[in-house]
Order: C-alpha cells, then sequence, then structure tokens
C-alpha cells in the first residue's frame, strides 16, 4: 500500500490557525508563499520561496516547450507557463497534427500566439530544452512522454496520462530509472482546500478514515461523448482521474474496486453517462460518481472525508469553500464545525508548474511518486471498469 504523503519541508510543530491559513493562501494569489508552515504541499513554504525567486535574482529561467494542442487543458497550460516567466522561458510548440495546429493558433488571444512552432524532433533534439510539457491526444500520451523522457526531458505529462496501463507504467519506471521527474496534471493537488484535506490527514485529525464520497461531473454536449467514446473507460477515466488521485493519496490502493455505469440515450452507444465506483479497504468505503448528464455539474462537484475523529467537506471542488469538522480543537480550529473559504490563486495550473521548477532547480522531489501515480493510473481504470493487465 502505498504510504500517505509527508512533506519534505513540514516541521510538525508549526502552529496553524484558520486565519493564519486564509491569510497565507490569500498572498498565494499574488504568487509567493511567506509562511513556511502552512497546510500547503510540496509547492509551498521553503521550497515555494526557492521556486519563486523573483527575476534578476541570478536563478537561471527554465527552458520549456509543449507538444500537442489536444488535450482540454492544453491552452490552460500554456497559460499558465507563460504567466511564469522569472522561472519558464517558452521556447515553443509542437503539434503534429496540422489542422489541430492551425485551429490551436487562429484565435487573436490564442495561448500560444507569438510562440514558435516547431516539430516534435527539433524540440526533443535542443539539449537546452529541460522540460516538455505533453498535451497530446490520450493514445499517444505516453509515446510522447517516454520519448522526452528518453531524450533527457523532464515531463509535465496532463492526466490521465495514457489509454492503456502498461505503457504508462514503462515510461514512469524509466523516468524513474534515469532520474527524470514527471509530474502530473492532477491541479486538485495544488488547491488550498485539498492541501489542508491532506494535512488534517496527515496529522490525524481525522481519526481513521472510514467514509470517502466524491463526485465530479458536467453536461457533455455530443462533440464531447464523441470524444469520450474513445477513452477507455469514457467519463469516469477521463475526468474521474482527478479524484481517485486523491483518493489514493490518502488510502492507498484498494482492495478491490465495483464499477458501475449507466446509458441514458445522449451518448453514443457503449459510452455509459453516468458512471460510479465502490472502493474497499479495510477500515474505509469509498464511492465515486462521475456523471455527465448533469447541467449543474461544476456546482456539484465535491469530496468528503468521514473519520472517527473527524471529517472535511470541500465543495465545489476548487471553490476553496467547505467544513471542517472536529471532535476536539486542532491549531486554532474549534470543535464542532469550522466553515472554510479559502482563497483560491487566479492561475489554476501555476502551482503545479511552480513545484515543477522548484524539483528542476534541485530542491527535493514531487510529493507524488513514480509508484503513486501508477497505483492511480490502474485505480483509475479499475474505477471505469477497464481490466488492467500487469
Amino acid at each position: 500500500m502505498i504510504p500517505p504523503f509527508r512533506s519534505p519541508d513540514r516541521s510538525p510543530e508549526s502552529p496553524l490557525t484558520r486565519r493564519g491559513f486564509i491569510a497565507t493562501a490569500a498572498v498565494g494569489v499574488v504568487g509567493v508563499t511567506t509562511n513556511p508552515m502552512t497546510t500547503t504541499g510540496a509547492a509551498t513554504g521553503r521550497a515555494a520561496e526557492a521556486a519563486v525567486e523573483p527575476a534578476g535574482s541570478g536563478a537561471r529561467r527554465i527552458r520549456i516547450a509543449q507538444i500537442g494542442t489536444a488535450h482540454s487543458h492544453a491552452a490552460g497550460k500554456m497559460r499558465a507557463v507563460r504567466a511564469l516567466p522569472e522561472l519558464f522561458e517558452v521556447v515553443g510548440i509542437a503539434e503534429p497534427d496540422p489542422a489541430l495546429g492551425r485551429e490551436a493558433g487562429r484565435a487573436p488571444d490564442s495561448a500560444y500566439a507569438g510562440l514558435e512552432w516547431l516539430t516534435p524532433e527539433a524540440i526533443l533534439g535542443d539539449p537546452s530544452v529541460e522540460v516538455v510539457v505533453v498535451e497530446t491526444g490520450l493514445r499517444e500520451a505516453a509515446a510522447t512522454a517516454m520519448a522526452c523522457v528518453r531524450a533527457g526531458k523532464h515531463v509535465h505529462l496532463d492526466k490521465p496520462g495514457a489509454a492503456d496501463h502498461r505503457p504508462f507504467r514503462e515510461m514512469r519506471r524509466e523516468a524513474e530509472r534515469t532520474g527524470r521527474t514527471v509530474q502530473m496534471g492532477y491541479m486538485l493537488r495544488y488547491n488550498p482546500a485539498f492541501e489542508l484535506l491532506f494535512r488534517a490527514h496527515r496529522e490525524g485529525w481525522f481519526g481513521t478514515l472510514t467514509e470517502i464520497d466524491a463526485s465530479m461531473g458536467k453536461r457533455a454536449d455530443a462533440g464531447f461523448f464523441a470524444e469520450l467514446a474513445g477513452y477507455p473507460g469514457h467519463g469516469m477515466f477521463e475526468l474521474g482521474c482527478h479524484l481517485v488521485d486523491a483518493v489514493v493519496h490518502l488510502a492507498g490502493v484498494p482492495g478491490s474496486v465495483h464499477a458501475f455505469g449507466r446509458a441514458g440515450g445522449r451518448a453514443p452507444a457503449g459510452v455509459a453517462e453516468n458512471q460510479m465506483a465502490v472502493l474497499e479497504y479495510p477500515a474505509t468505503l469509498v464511492t465515486i460518481r462521475c456523471n455527465h448528464d448533469d447541467p449543474f455539474g461544476g456546482a456539484h462537484r465535491r469530496f468528503q472525508v468521514v473519520g472517527t475523529r473527524g471529517a472535511m467537506e470541500i465543495q465545489p471542488l476548487e471553490s476553496g469553500r467547505g467544513v471542517l469538522r472536529l471532535a476536539e480543537a486542532r491549531e486554532g480550529f474549534v470543535r464542532g464545525d469550522n466553515a472554510l473559504e479559502l482563497p483560491v490563486p487566479r492561475g489554476r495550473y501555476e502551482g503545479e508548474f511552480r513545484d515543477l521548477a522548484r524539483v528542476i532547480r534541485g530542491g527535493p522531489a514531487l510529493a507524488w511518486s513514480a509508484d503513486h501515480d501508477i497505483a492511480v493510473h490502474a485505480t483509475a481504470l479499475r474505477c471505469a471498469g477497464v481490466r488492467v493487465e500487469g
């Protein structure tokens, strides 16, 4: 079983008040975290300060490029990188599919405006490029990431990372063997509410976890349903993987997974609009839902944990809002209900790239290991009803 996350730069005796946490999160909106003892993950505190050195401080900028524009997060990831000029120098973008390339560069406000369009071979062959952001379609993702790793590059690979488990596992092991960092694009890892959730669990505020209930859905249109038809496991794998990442982070690898799906008639034949998975652990039962026929999906997205000494609800997922319930007071949080309203940084993906820059500049490794990422990929497939071999 994968052990719970333990941040390498956290002091256990540091106090955390509710007001102090919110103030620290507010500072993060403008890009610098000054309190090294917050609840946030590996990119905060001393590590974050190393990663967010101001321009002109003498720290080198990291040369970075992107391959692919097909992923739904592709433009957002490029905007995030370009919003961090003190950390990254963007070399260019490659899109092997000419039609996708034309579409990506057409809009006047395109995230790629003014960038040089390159070939993947040019990016892989340029020894000055240290990091490649892989935003291809799912079928090409693992092979593209493997090519980057074998070319000596670090990789930011968007979720879920591969259509099949074996090439994903092989790529992550190759990166581990060669000392290349692969960062998976799970943005909830860097959301302040989830960072608080992870710390509370790590420090035992919840006692033994008995229940996790999570949901992430939306109202898909015909075009998106057609896209999901090309995914193994459809929406649960494509979108529910975010929830699986957090569940495995908290509870480890499940002993068994039971997947369910229902077709409502709007999606192509064989595609379930409404999916659910039940994960079994020795002391914990987990339910994960992914409903792509929910017109209020954004508002309904939630993550809830219940333990023998406390509980926490986050809803909507990326809002920073929720409730922390404690059987006893903890570092400024009172016994009973604590309403949460944590400021969320405007840059949805910038925390990921700040953390990646910290690692590449010589900081400690990411808090999410190859073992963790491999377990998440396999578990996400199982939650979507896909058999995992090997």
